[in-house]
């Protein structure tokens, strides 16, 4: 068959690294040729003696449908008439060596669900979309000044059908008849977003993956949602609802690696077209990085996320893996030019990914998962940078968690592991995160982290959200975190939603939702994140005390915060204020309903504390955190 000259161009582009819809070209479209109807196959196997297309519409005959090297640098395409949605697929090669293999496409819209491994013709653009609204307001989002809020969930284990149903009771293989699909996964999940005033969902990777257990981080299909929720349509529809109710969505996207499975992009054409390096620690095959055309695979794959899912924003896992060769490995076996560890190409492909992504969608949030102490992350690239917007603050998160699982009566030996973060805060743009990754492999739930009893737990884990929702920074917290689960996460079951029968755990999922209003309500909290006018320390030093006291400023408000991390109360507590007038304790973490509403006034008096020439005296209990906040005057009338 002959294609266009227009095309030929394009895919010309395509091996310069540079045709970030590729999409739009490779795998399988709907097509007219020769007044035909039918769909278009395209696929890249540079290194393959041949290729057939195999499906149910040839019964898999790999004689059929020979396709045909439709350029000369290894494309192959094969049009077949009078197919629609639906047909599944399969690519043989045939290897110089001799032996021939099955390939999936890595360019498929749709998958079988796993464990079948071929792939679904699907025309994406027949869903009729219905947030043009929210598609017209986020052109002028500004994230920086913005409250960002976000829920991380896995999508199978927020809610089951059935639990405890599995395909494969060894790898705890979920059943897929004990999923929702994403229309009734929607239909459940955005009410409870909008009731505990979250504002935007970052999703656990969604791109076709064949174990359960990798939670999605091993790859087989990047351009294919995976089926095990429904088709992409259904997805598109879960998008659809956020976005009509004012919720953001954020996919996990993981381009550091693949994974090995024979049906994927390892050893795709009989070499190791798409990835060479290995990763012991994962099984999986580092990409390569230095080929223009595996940098487009993935940077249009970017693209086709918000192109054709309509996504706000991309959580990059992995980053520190892309800027090293040697990443998990125990010895260095590999350099780069220069004789150096970096991975100088992969550095260049995440700058390459920003600069496309914010050309194109200047609103998206593109968020690193950056977990050594590599410099200037969310730098602009023409200063130096990877021109990332967000990083994941990781040595916060490790700082803190520490800091909760000591005995109150030791934490002050460690009170800098709580000041430390702000002696490099605005170094980057940081999201705060208690993601997934801190509640599996044996690190104990949330709620168990913190040392105590039962109820000194809970007291501390409201204060430690406390400290999260008021330090510098936009927040991440993983489902379950909400309401204080117990055991930790287990993506083979649900949620434990039966906890909320109890007192102590619906109280907590309470605490949380006004908590979380406050955050949202406040500008002080997040309008000067990224500005070190938006903190100040008012006393950052009383270790023997446990106690912390700073202040978040807004352009033209501000609050003050206490934290208590030790069980001893104090009924003649002084805060120090910089002005006099009256102020009011407006959220507490002691008892419900936590956000005060009557208005109980405490006036400034001439007493110097904490470098300030004024202060509050207050009672402060054991492990209670408070926000305390200044009346405004009244304007008078003109």
């Amino acid at each position: 068959m002959q294609l266009s000259n227009d095309v030929k161009r394009q895919l010309e582009q395509f091996h310069l690294g540079q045709l970030y819809n590729s999409y739009d070209y490779f795998g399988a479209h709907p097509f007219t040729y020769d007044g035909e109807e039918g769909v278009l196959f395209l696929v890249w196997a540079p290194n393959a003696e041949a290729v057939s297309l195999v499906g149910s519409f040839n019964y898999w005959n790999d004689q059929a449908d020979p396709m045909e090297q439709v350029t000369t640098t290894g494309v192959w395409g094969r049009f077949f008439p009078g197919i629609t949605t639906g047909e599944v697929y399969k690519y043989k090669l045939f290897l110089p060596d001799k032996r021939a293999i099955y390939k999936a496409d890595p360019y498929a819209f749709y998958s079988e669900v796993r464990p079948e491994t071929s792939s679904v013709v699907f025309d994406l653009d027949t869903y009729k979309w219905g947030d043009n609204q929210w598609m017209e307001k986020r052109q002028h989002f500004t994230p920086y000044e913005e409250p960002i809020n976000i829920y991380e969930l896995h999508l199978g284990s927020w809610r089951m059908k059935e639990v405890g149903k599995f395909d494969n009771e060894a790898f705890k293989s979920v059943d897929p008849a004990s999923f929702y699909n994403y229309r009734e996964i929607a239909d459940q999940l955005i009410p409870y977003l909008k009731e505990m005033h979250y504002n935007y969902i970052e999703v656990l990777p969604l791109h076709e993956h064949p174990f359960d257990g990798s939670w999605g981080y091993q790859v087989t299909g990047y351009y294919s949602m995976t089926s095990r929720y429904g088709n992409p349509s259904d997805l598109m529809y879960l998008i659809d609802a956020c976005h009509k109710a004012g919720i953001g969505v954020i996919f996990d996207w993981v381009p550091g690696h693949f994974c090995r499975d024979e049906h994927g992009l390892m050893f795709f054409d009989g070499t190791e077209l798409y990835g060479d390096i290995d990763h012991p620690q994962w099984g999986t095959k580092k990409f390569n990085f230095y080929k223009s055309e595996v940098r487009n695979f993935l940077i249009s794959n970017a693209c086709f996320l918000f192109e054709k899912f309509h996504i706000d924003g991309i959580r990059v896992d992995g980053v520190t893996s892309i800027l090293h060769l040697n990443f998990g490995l125990d010895h260095s076996p590999y350099k780069n030019e220069q004789g150096g560890d970096e991975d100088l190409w992969g550095i260049q492909f995440l700058k390459e990914l920003n600069l496309e992504i914010f050309k194109r969608y200047p609103f998206a949030i593109m968020a690193a998962e950056e977990s050594s102490s590599w410099p200037m992350v969310t730098h602009p690239i023409e200063s130096g940078g990877l021109g990332f917007n967000y990083k994941w603050k990781m040595g916060w998160m490790n700082d803190t968690l520490d800091y909760i699982e000591l005995d109150p009566l030791f934490r002050k030996g460690s009170h800098d592991k709580i000041t430390f973060s702000m002696h490099y805060g605005y170094s980057e743009n940081f999201i705060l995160p208690f993601s997934h990754d801190e509640v599996v492999h044996g690190k104990k739930a949330l709620i168990d982290k913190p040392s105590g009893e039962y109820e000194d737990k809970f007291k501390t884990l409201k204060l430690l959200m406390l400290y999260q929702m008021t330090h510098p920074g936009k927040k991440l917290n993983f489902m379950g975190n909400e309401f204080a689960q117990f055991i930790e996460w287990r993506y083979y079951e649900p949620v434990e939603w039966f906890l909320l029968d109890y007192e102590k755990h619906e109280e907590h999922r309470q605490f949380n939702s006004l908590l979380n209003r406050l955050y949202i309500q406040e500008k002080s909290l997040y309008q000067k994140d990224h500005d070190p006018s938006g903190f100040k320390w008012i006393d950052a030093d009383n270790r023997d005390q446990s106690i912390y006291v700073y202040a978040r400023k807004s352009s033209d408000d501000a609050l003050t915060v206490v934290l208590n991390f030790t069980p001893v109360t104090y009924n003649d507590f002084r805060v120090g204020v910089e002005e006099p007038g009256e102020y009011r304790i407006m959220f507490t973490t002691k008892h419900a309903p936590y956000r005060i509403k009557r208005y109980s006034y405490i006036k400034a008096e001439p007493v110097k504390m904490h470098g300030q020439d004024y202060s509050l005296p207050i009672n402060l209990e054991g492990l209670e955190g408070l926000v305390i906040k200044k009346k405004k005057a009244l304007r008078k009338k003109q």
